[in-house]
Formats: C-alpha cells, structure tokens, sequence
C-alpha cells in the first residue's frame, strides 16, 4: 500500500496496542489529521524491529485463522458458521494491524529520505566550500610560483661558487666581513669578481691567437718540408721492392691494399680489417701451432673506380633540369614500361653488390684451398659469401660425391641451423614485400649465401625484433668470432676432402681401413660392400624402415643421403645413410634392412636394431684418431662385421643336407641371449671374440 493511498482513505481509530477498532466520524477532518501526525510522533517511539515481528506473528496469526476457516468449510457443519463469524472478525482485527503497521512503515521511509535529503544538502553545500577554498589554495600557489621562478638578469650568468669566490677573490672585491651575513651585497660582489675575470680571459684570448698564428706558420714551414720528402721515400721504397720480395714482406703490396680498403663498406671494411690481422697472428705462431692456423690471405676485389664514385655526393643538376624534363617527356612518349619491367629493375637495384668485394683464401696442410668471396648487398644491409674448393692435385670424381664440393652445400649448417638460405635481417622482409620478392632463396645462386657467421664475422648483429635497416658493424662482434669461425670452415674442406677420397673407393666396393683402425675389426671379413650410391631427400624419406629417423627429427633437406648395400651369399643388408654437414662432428646415422629369409628391419627384429647401435651409439669406438674423418668408412666396416656375425649365429636346418650356407668362423662366448634371442656383436681386441654388450 503506497503512503499517497494511506493519505487519502479515512483514517479508522486504532488502539494504542496495534488492534483496530470500528471507525465513526465523530470528528471533522483536522482531528483525522491529528491522529495522521500523532502517527508521526508515534513512530520515534515505537521499535521498528517489534513491529516486525509483530508483523511476522500477525501474518501467522492470520494464515491460521485462514486455515481454520478452509478447514471449518471443508467440514459444512452448520454449527460452524458462528466460529466461521468469529474468525473472520479476528482476521479483520488482523487485517487492520498490518495496515496501521504499513502506514507506520511508510511513514519512516519518508523520514529516512527526509533526513538523506536534509544530509546531501550540507555535503553539498561542504563540498561548495571545499572547492572554494581550493580555488583560493590554487591561486595563491600559481601566484608563490610565479614569485619563485622569477629570474633577473644575473641569474642566467655562471657565477663561481660562494667557496671559490671566497677563496680566490682579492679582499676589496670579496669584501667578507659585509658580504657573509648580507646575500645581496654577496650576489652583487660575486657579479664584480665575474666582471674582473672575464677580462683577463679577454686578454688571455688575444695572447692565445697570437701564439696560435705563430705555430701555424711553424706548421707550414714543416708542411713543405714534408712535401719535399715524400718524392724521395718513393723512390727509396721503389728501390726496396726487391728486398721486400725475397724477404716476403710487401710493404708496398699491404699499402695498396689499404688504401683500396678505405673505399670499402663498414661491414666489409671490419672482415677485412679483422681477417688480415688473424691472418697476421697465425704468422707469427710458434712452428707447431703454425701448422694448426696454415696460411689465411686476404684480398680486395672489385672496381676501385665504381665504389669510389658511390662515396661522392651526386652532382648539382639545376642548369639541366629543363633538358631532363624534356628528355623524360620524349622518352615517356616513344615507351611506357610496363609494369613487370619496373618490378625487375626495382629487384636489381634492391639486390645491387657493393663493387667491392673481399676474398679470404684457406690454405689446409695438403695445400688444397678454400676460396670464399664475401659481398656486401647495400640496400639489404647483409653480407653474402660464395665459396669453391681448389684441391692440391687432381682427384677423381666420384659419382655419388657430387654434393660434397658443391658451392651450394659446401658451408651449409658451418653453425647449427644455419642453412644460409634466409635473410637473417628482419627489415629485409618488409622491402621484399614491396618490390614482389617471396625468397631470397631464389637469388643466392647469383648472390651468395647470407649465412649468419657470414654477417658476425662483417660485425653485423640482427636482433629478432629489430625492424631497422641501419645497423652498425661491430668490430669486437667480428674479432669474438673470427677465430673459431676459420677453424670451423678449415675443418669443413679437410672432411670434404676426406669423403670424397673415401667416396672414389667406395664407389668400388672398397673399404679403406687405416693401419690405426685396423685393431678395431676381425681379421677376416666375409662380408662385403657392394654398391655405394647418393639419394635425394625425397627418396629416402619413401623408404619404410627410416621412419623413426625422421621422426626423431634427424634427417633435413640440408643432409647428405647415400645407399650402401653389403652382400654375403644369399643375404643382401641395405644401408640408408644421412650424412649431417658436419662430420664428423657429427657422426652419420644408419637406417638397415636384411633381406635374408623375409624382409628384417628394425621394427620386427631385435638384432637389426642392435646392429643398428653397434654404429649408431658405439660410434665414439669407430672414430679412430683424430680429427676421426674415418668414422664413416669405419662404420661401414662394422656392418660387414655384425652382419656376419648374425649370420653365422643363426640356427642351421638338420633337415636339410650338405654344408651350412654360413659356418661360424666367429668366436664366440654365447651364441644367442635372452628371451630376445640377442647376439654377441661386440668385438673384443685383442682377444678376439664377439661378446654381448
């Protein structure tokens, strides 16, 4: 019941208890008005929580009686309508003291907003007050500060501190005795001794440009002298080139190349800079470490001519700019290119060399050289190098070696996962997108590979989330990597070299065992290679048994893939080989299959898998001595060696007459072991028997 309704309807007379009684208007309406406001007064009185429970206790007085009169009806006894009566009156009585208790309830709401109301007027009017005073507190800080930061004059003048005025002002400037306790006759004799010095600067400075004209005329004098002596160091240094030839010290040859030097880029400039000086420090080694760090040369090739003109600024062009107007108009009229046209002259201007470049010559002991010739792409801001191998003698070249010397795959992963085929600048790819280049791998065969030691030894740092094209070439970056890097790429053509000797044998079912390797195999060998061939990637990735391989992630595009199938008797072993870049760092992994009585490999026999091991695991016994370039033809040895021994071990047919197909020639402790029927490939030197591991 809302309060404006409870206003409206005629009051009834209530007991001072809460019960109603019957209403009679005995009275005009102020008295019915009085009794609304002695309402009011009663309710400061009364306890609103009382009220609710008696608001409770009615409402469960009034659902009984309710119940009582259902259940009286439900009877239909006439003598119940009298209690029917009597209930109902209850209920009445009821019903009117819920409505008093609404009035009552309404009443105190309106109080509550009465006083919330009456509340928010004094915040407000608080708050009217706090923002005035505010006000007042903000003009009188905008007006301490303007005070504070007023500056005359002598404040924009560097004075001398109080304790040096003090110290090396005369006493009649100083004035201390005064000055001490007055700051404003201080700042004024402080603003004095400033006057006084600057004078004597003053004079000071002219004595300066007296003597400075006097030394430069001293200057001229020695300058001419100079000039004068130059034509005869050259003739003094022409007459020495014979000395400096059979002593090897080309003075004359270094300066050229110096001087050529300066024309360099930045990036060039620092690998050449810092390969000459490695080259310098393996020179003056003592004689066993020089035969570690033999022979580094470093050249500058290239037109001098061109990158000197890229050094000048370009002509002014004012006088002729109406002839090239009307050049461009005549030309745009006889030939509009296309757009293909425009797109293939932006991609050779984005991928335009520096006309210098730099040539690092690697010399091995066997006199075999590696020839890099690094570049510098300008607008890509990266450096590439192309590589070719120039061996001592000649050598036969064997089929299956054909990656092995290739400019293309010959430095691949020099560092792991540095396959040389990527930018490794990051801005490089917003300039691509431009100009319609999807790869730069399209174009290394014309530019070179931009490998990532290729641009640390340039001094060249790309951070993953640098999106500039300017980057500064570090020198220290260079000199920190220089070292490591030439034995890396020395390392890389001996064990190349060392291949593709072993390759020319192989090639002819030969194994060439060197006398230090020789005590890690039998003396007899029944087991032979047969064919040794290359495959492609693809090829090899469609044989079933080197799933595992690729599935533990062994075998990329960037490896080197050959076939090697050994023979004896009726028992053919094929061997997939995945030759990583660097071997033999890292050893080569064998994936084997033995057609011999059904089809074995390393999913259905447990022998092959330990065959398997015996090259893949053990490799560290087959290194033989270092650098261990023989690992690969040692493990092809080993193969031959377990092969026999699983065939020889194998249990023979009585059924079947005449000679076993492999009689055990093998000494042997135990034949077979466990429930996986394992036998013993392990070779024991030197006596000479096969054992489990």
């Amino acid at each position: 019941m809302s309060s404006d309704s409870s206003k409206k309807r005629k009051p009834k007379v209530i007991r001072t208890d809460g019960g109603p009684q019957e209403g009679k208007r005995s009275r005009p309406d102020a008295d019915q008005d009085a009794k609304y406001y002695s309402e009011e007064a009663e309710v400061d009185q009364r306890d609103p929580n009382k009220d609710y429970e008696l608001y409770k206790q009615t409402c469960q007085d009034l659902q009984k009686l309710m119940a009582e009169i259902q259940e009286l009806k439900s009877k239909g006894s006439k003598d119940s309508a009298a209690e029917i009566e009597e209930r109902r009156i209850q209920s009445c009585a009821h019903f009117m003291t819920l409505k008093k208790l609404n009035r009552l309830a309404h009443i105190r709401l309106k109080k509550g907003r009465d006083q919330t109301h009456e509340a928010k007027q004094k915040v407000d009017a608080y708050h009217l007050q706090l923002q005035n005073l505010l006000y007042e507190v903000m003009h009188l800080q905008k007006e301490i500060t303007k005070c504070l930061e007023f500056k005359s004059k002598h404040e924009e003048i560097d004075l001398v501190s109080v304790e040096e005025f003090y110290k090396d002002a005369p006493p009649e400037i100083s004035k201390e005795e005064i000055t001490r306790n007055d700051p404003h006759q201080q700042t004024l004799c402080r603003l004095d001794w400033e006057l006084e010095q600057r004078k004597r600067l003053a004079e000071k400075y002219k004595e300066s440009l007296a003597n400075k004209d006097k030394i430069l005329k001293e200057i001229e004098v020695k300058k001419e002298y100079l000039s004068n002596l130059q034509p005869r160091l050259n003739s003094i240094m022409q007459a020495s080139l014979p000395v400096q030839e059979y002593l090897s010290m080309p003075f004359e040859q270094v300066h050229k190349q110096y001087e050529t030097a300066r024309h360099l880029p930045p990036p060039l400039y620092v690998l050449f800079v810092q390969a000459s000086a490695y080259g310098q420090a393996c020179a003056h080694m003592k004689p066993s470490t020089l035969r570690q760090n033999k022979k580094l040369a470093v050249a500058i090739e290239g037109n001098v001519e061109e990158a000197k003109a890229l050094c000048k600024p370009p002509e002014d062009s004012q006088d002729d700019e109406s002839d090239s107007d009307a050049e461009e108009e005549q030309t745009t009229k006889r030939r509009r290119s296309t757009l293909g046209v425009q797109l293939d002259d932006k991609r050779k201007e984005m991928l335009r060399r520096h006309p210098l470049s730099v040539a690092v010559d690697l010399k091995c002991k066997d006199g075999s050289m590696l020839l890099l010739t690094f570049y510098y792409l300008m607008n890509l801001n990266i450096m590439t190098v192309k590589a070719r191998v120039m061996a001592a003698a000649e050598m036969t070249t064997p089929i299956s070696a054909g990656d092995l010397l290739s400019p293309d795959s010959l430095l691949n992963c020099l560092y792991p996962g540095d396959h040389g085929k990527r930018t490794p600048n990051p801005a490089n790819q917003y300039q691509f997108d431009k100009i319609g280049i999807l790869n730069l791998s399209d174009y290394v065969t014309e530019l070179g590979h931009p490998y990532v030691w290729v641009q640390k030894l340039g001094g060249l740092h790309f951070p993953k989330d640098q999106h500039q094209s300017s980057v500064i070439a570090d020198n220290s970056l260079s000199a920190s990597h220089m070292e490591r890097t030439m034995k890396l790429l020395k390392r890389r053509l001996e064990s190349r070299l060392a291949l593709h000797k072993q390759f020319a044998s192989l090639e002819h079912g030969i194994l060439p065992i060197s006398s230090e390797c020789q005590h890690l195999f039998p003396a007899k060998i029944v087991s032979r290679l047969v064919k040794w061939v290359a495959i492609t990637y693809e090829d090899y990735l469609e044989l079933p048994y080197v799933k595992s391989v690729e599935e533990a992630g062994l075998a990329e595009d960037t490896h080197l893939y050959y076939m090697a199938l050994i023979e004896r008797g009726t028992a053919k072993l094929q061997a997939a080989v995945v030759l990583d870049p660097g071997y033999s760092a890292m050893p080569p992994i064998f994936s084997l299959c033995l057609n011999w009585k059904g089809e074995k490999t390393n999913s259905n026999d447990d022998n092959i898998r330990a065959m398997e091991s015996e090259v893949n695991v053990y490799y560290k016994e087959l290194c033989g001595p270092k650098p261990g370039y023989q690992l690969l033809t040692n493990q092809l040895q080993r193969l031959c060696v377990v092969l026999d021994v699983y065939l020889e071990t194998e249990s023979h047919d009585n059924s079947v007459e005449g000679p076993k197909e492999f009689p055990q020639e093998k000494m042997c402790l135990r034949l077979v072991r466990g429930p996986g029927r394992m036998k013993p490939f392990k070779y024991n030197y030197p006596q000479g028997f096969f054992s489990h591991r």
